[in-house]
């Protein structure tokens, strides 16, 4: 009698494969996609002030991560910063002394805080944490903000994420950092449903989030239709055999 595997009809057991192999693929795009460190919300209002929350997705499956470093951008220091306790983690705040002191209403500010440390803590595989920090004023002459972040995992290996963003239509880099657009005043009310909707807890996930969750929906869909197809397919064969 010959084997089941062998038994099935081609077109059947091709169909199968290819189904398995694309459910594969689409949960492992899903996978990356979700992966990555980001500042949320996305966008702020130049000259403002703003709460960020860097979330850190563990992406290792043998691994925790640890440690979280944060790198404020030197080229553009906030005179004001202030973090947001995480329970089991302890948090340190760098200053550093400014090439060129900061003019606020209160006089000059010669040192800023230009990184940021959590430590002590654990994100287990398949969990993420959200770090909150209070920043400002955020400069009125720029589009943009990059904050640089190392990630530590419990088996000493450390992750930079301290790619820049690609130009249009450039493809994504591998370790992208964390990037806060800068909006003129007036116009964080256009684009602040985006922001809106970070606070409510049935749309806290971001874009990417969103993404991942369709792709791996795409995935099971399609896993289950290669199931289906070799699963009738099999049944054929009992019934000739």
């Amino acid at each position: 009698m010959p084997s089941l595997t062998h038994a099935l009809p081609r077109g059947a057991r091709r169909l199968g494969a290819v189904a398995g192999l694309a459910a594969v693929s689409v949960l492992g795009l899903a996978t990356a996609a979700s992966a990555h460190v980001t500042v949320n919300p996305k966008t702020a209002e130049q000259g403002g002030y703003t709460k960020v929350a860097f979330r850190v997705p563990n992406e290792r499956d043998n691994a925790s991560t640890t440690k979280l470093v944060v790198h404020l951008p030197a080229d553009h220091p906030l005179s004001s910063v202030s973090v947001r306790p995480v329970p089991g983690w302890t948090v340190k705040a760098e200053k550093s002394k400014l090439a060129t002191p900061i003019k606020t209403h209160g006089g000059e500010v010669t040192e800023a805080v230009t990184r940021i440390t959590w430590s002590g803590g654990k994100i287990d595989p398949g969990t993420f944490q959200e770090f909150d920090v209070s920043m400002g004023p955020l400069p009125a002459d720029a589009g943009a903000l990059m904050f640089k972040a190392d990630q530590t995992y419990s088996n000493g290996e450390v992750v930079k994420w301290d790619q820049p963003p690609p130009a249009a239509g450039a493809a994504e880099p591998e370790h992208p950092a964390p990037v806060l657009k800068l909006v003129p005043k007036g116009q964080q009310e256009a684009v602040g449903l985006t922001a809106a909707a970070q606070v409510k807890p049935s749309a806290s996930a971001s874009a990417d989030d969103g993404t991942a969750r369709l792709l791996a929906g795409m995935g099971i869909v399609i896993g289950t239709l290669g199931l289906t197809i070799g699963g009738y397919g099999l049944t054929r064969a009992r019934s000739r055999s």
